[in-house]
């Protein structure tokens, strides 16, 4: 992207703030917000929220490290952890408690997101798949714990067009274009 995307405006704010703020607004308590590249700029962007920091110093190891400290920063008395990129702008608080619903209405261990079929975050584990992230290595450790659940997973379907992650410069331009900037 050339620059901290976290930190990118839509919306009228920060993705980061966007994503910490419909978190808060689907009643997580506590948001985890892991930060790593360019923490104190992202915690700036996060002030006067409620949320939980924890700093992710080997972020340029890629997202597992950062998953796998989120998850190892959940309280005791959380029954399950929901996993939220900060990446995805288009994620809702609506969203994000439609996924909490459903895990207490089935008690299934892994409630996934599916857009057209494709699998993303938000995505809600269960506190009896924890250990699996804290022995996964390598990449990918949240798709491996959804792979080896999938039959057990309750899944909440979304329009492929609430998909979007801040990977490129176009992607930005495409959900700028699709989110209003306040008035």
């Amino acid at each position: 992207m050339g620059r901290n995307k976290l930190l990118l405006q839509v919306g009228g704010e920060p993705v980061v703030r966007r994503t910490v703020r419909h978190a808060i607004e689907a009643g997580l308590s506590p948001v985890v917000v892991v930060l790593g590249f360019e923490a104190d700029k992202v915690q700036g962007a996060l002030e006067g929220l409620s949320y939980a920091p924890a700093r992710n110093a080997a972020f340029d190891k890629g997202i597992n490290g950062s998953v796998q400290l989120g998850i190892a920063h959940v309280p005791a008395q959380a029954p399950a952890a929901i996993v939220v990129l900060a990446d995805m702008p288009l994620v809702t608080g609506d969203m994000i408690a439609a996924v909490v619903e459903r895990y207490r209405e089935t008690g299934a261990p892994l409630v996934i997101s599916e857009y057209d079929g494709v699998r993303a975050p938000p995505t809600l584990y269960d506190r009896s798949l924890f250990a699996e992230f804290t022995d996964a290595e390598g990449e990918g450790c949240g798709k491996r714990v959804v792979k080896r659940h999938r039959e057990e997973a309750a899944a909440v379907k979304w329009p492929g067009t609430a998909l979007a992650d801040l990977d490129v410069p176009q992607d930005y331009e495409r959900v700028k274009a699709l989110v209003a900037e306040p008035v």
